[in-house]
């Protein structure tokens, strides 16, 4: 129970900590967001009554927890740029970055994970050798490239699919699929390339253990042992790598929702920084502070089913 405690009270901690740092740091940003409202056009009359209206001359504190109270009750503030609710806005936007990542973090287990324990039972083998070196110019390609490959060489080849913009799931499963595969490939694809490798290590280290040596000598088939106890042994490394990856894909939809014109969150906070658009911007990076950091509570949750002794520590 102590385990968990602890471990919800780091959540609040952190999250705490980044809303404080994010509050502070926009107020520090050059640039003021009533006179971006009003334009160069207004008196000082019209800015000091959007000031008061919207609460900035009140002092910093009692911003601040007028800001993170909202932020428990759904209340982020209105938009500047499209003067509506910030939350509304993120609601309106979330189905789009929630199918992407998705997408592409399943892409990810469902390829690097059997791929990285074949290549380790194929150690310096020739299919080892060829992955190891094509996953090198995985990791080497930018998003953004690949993403504009993909387009030229089979959205634009291939009637299936759609290059730009956004079907809902609502309205065709088939028509969401031919918007959401081909983004979904280009955040999963690079991180298919490094994520294989971690795990082909993992697989590996517990390869050389002593009490895979002892198993062997009982006779049981290569397949059994590495998928029964090996896997079981190297899961708290591969968690691990595959809790970053989350975190990795949710900020990877940024890019991506440039490059195929989705309007997602990470197009709206391109928008929202481009405007000056402060609200917007502090509810989109708390949205992402609050992903981040309830994937490596899950994952550190896991943790502790995996291996039980984790909680005694």
């Amino acid at each position: 129970m102590f385990y968990y405690l602890r471990r919800i009270f780091l959540l609040v901690i952190t999250v705490a900590l980044v809303s404080v740092i994010t509050f502070a740091v926009f107020q520090i940003l050059p640039g003021d967001p009533v006179r971006t409202m009003l334009g160069t056009e207004a008196d000082e009359t019209q800015i000091e009554n959007l000031r008061n209206e919207l609460g900035l001359n009140r002092p910093l504190y009692q911003q601040y927890f007028d800001w993170i109270g909202g932020l428990f009750t759904g209340d982020l503030g209105n938009s500047i740029r499209f003067s509506m609710p910030v939350s509304d806005l993120l609601m309106e936007r979330l189905p789009v970055t929630l199918s992407v990542a998705s997408m592409a973090l399943v892409i990810v287990v469902l390829v690097a994970l059997p791929l990285g324990i074949f290549v380790a039972r194929r150690q310096n083998k020739v299919s080892d050798v060829v992955l190891s070196s094509v996953t090198q110019l995985g990791m080497a390609i930018p998003s953004f490239w690949l993403g504009m490959i993909l387009i030229l060489y089979i959205g634009m080849n291939v009637d299936f699919f759609r290059i730009n913009g956004y079907i809902p799931w609502s309205e065709s499963i088939k028509g969401a699929l031919s918007t959401l595969v081909l983004p979904a490939l280009t955040i999963a694809i690079p991180q298919i390339a490094v994520k294989f490798r971690y795990v082909r290590t993992a697989i590996l280290e517990q390869m050389e253990l002593d009490y895979v040596r002892t198993i062997r000598s009982k006779g049981l088939p290569e397949k059994l042992i590495v998928y029964k106890h090996i896997l079981k042994n190297a899961l708290i490394p591969i968690l691990t790598i595959f809790g970053l990856i989350t975190a990795e894909v949710v900020a990877g939809t940024i890019i991506v929702e440039q490059v195929f014109a989705l309007p997602g969150v990470g197009q709206l906070l391109i928008t929202s920084i481009s405007y000056r658009d402060f609200p917007l911007v502090q509810g989109i990076v708390m949205y992402i502070t609050i992903t981040v950091v309830l994937i490596n509570f899950i994952v550190d949750m896991l943790y502790s089913v995996i291996d039980p002794r984790i909680r005694l520590r």
